[in-house]
């Protein structure tokens, strides 16, 4: 029997992250406006058919959620898992980094970090202050705020976007008892604590450049019950693991911060770890080719924010680096503003 009560608890919730997250922007975008005005920066207005298609697709997105909680994919906690304590201690702070935000958009300062930060030994191509975010991805506050960052831009989906992965995830290492996961610059940990509650008898791994993020990843997943992950600081172009070794790997939101050769890298290193009939689960943006509808949006983001690599990516055909790696059944989905690749790597005859 359906669960209504708990479907209707969780349109409401998914409601209310939406409203919020529309007033967030439309509150700091005219402040922006009033005290420090964008300079050079041209973006496309975006028609009403083009909104009601987005709606529809948020739509879509958020009824596919709930039919996979109510089907058993994943538990429907999940639905309405929220990180109320970070909102609490860090949602002013968003507000109080604002204006260093709008200060380097206009001085198109890409490249700003803290003077006691380390930036040796990172590839070039991530020492970027992607977002425009204080700090790029090497410090505290940019990995304390991110999570309600992408929530805002995404008006509270994110998480909903991430879940998709779970169901293809889930069936690529079904029959294999104590599955071997890694999630490939695993950021705060959001996506490792939702496999977590799915597949508690998983061995999680996460890998990300960031020490500040892989210190926030293990705060949040060492608040939460189960087995901590084993969280490594490691490029995903050099993964630190032997050949054949994990069932799957995951990597969500990382490829269009990529520059080409290195996407090309990251999943040749996810081919050679995966073993022998595992899978690999990909989400990124979506692209040129499946939402050509969205071409104004994603003409505005990279406009918009830093983002120095998005608009080779939209065009970039990740099905054909999957195959040239060495996977095989590649399929693709397409979820409001979000895609996805599932690919298997060929067992041994």
């Amino acid at each position: 029997m359906p669960d209504t009560l708990t479907k209707l608890a969780y349109q409401t919730f998914q409601q209310g992250k939406q409203y919020f997250g529309i007033t967030h922007k439309t509150l700091s975008n005219n402040l922006m406006k009033t005290f420090q005005p964008p300079k050079n920066v041209e973006t496309q207005e975006v028609d009403l058919k083009t909104l009601q298609r987005l709606q529809q697709r948020m739509a879509a997105l958020l009824e596919q959620d709930w039919q996979d909680a109510e089907a058993g994919v994943y538990p429907k906690q999940l639905l309405f898992d929220n990180p109320w304590d970070d909102f609490l201690r860090f949602y002013p702070l968003v507000w109080l980094d604002l204006p260093k935000i709008w200060q380097r958009a206009t001085d198109r300062n890409h490249h700003s970090f803290a003077k006691d930060i380390d930036t040796s030994g990172y590839p070039q191509y991530y020492l970027q202050n992607f977002h425009h975010q204080t700090d790029g991805y090497l410090s505290d506050l940019s990995a304390h705020l991110y999570d309600l960052q992408v929530e805002i831009l995404f008006n509270g989906n994110a998480d909903p976007m991430r879940r998709r992965i779970l169901p293809s995830l889930k069936a690529g290492v079904t029959g294999v008892e104590k599955a071997k996961i890694l999630d490939v610059a695993c950021g705060t940990g959001r996506t490792l604590s939702m496999i977590r509650a799915m597949l508690p008898k998983a061995s999680l791994y996460g890998v990300d450049l960031s020490p500040a993020y892989l210190r926030k990843a293990n705060e949040t997943l060492s608040a939460q019950p189960g087995v901590l992950p084993q969280l490594i600081q490691a490029n995903g172009e050099a993964l630190p693991f032997v050949d054949d070794y994990f069932d799957a790997v995951v990597s969500v939101f990382l490829f269009h911060e990529l520059p080409a050769a290195a996407r090309q890298n990251v999943i040749d290193q996810a081919f050679r770890v995966i073993k022998p009939g595992g899978t690999l689960v990909l989400c990124d943006s979506i692209q040129r080719v499946d939402s050509p509808e969205f071409e104004v949006m994603m003409d505005n983001f990279p406009a918009m924010f830093h983002e120095p690599y998005y608009r080779h990516y939209t065009t970039d055909d990740l099905n054909s680096r999957l195959i040239t790696a060495g996977f095989e059944e590649v399929t693709n989905q397409v979820h409001f503003m979000s895609k996805y690749w599932v690919a298997q790597k060929p067992a041994i005859a």
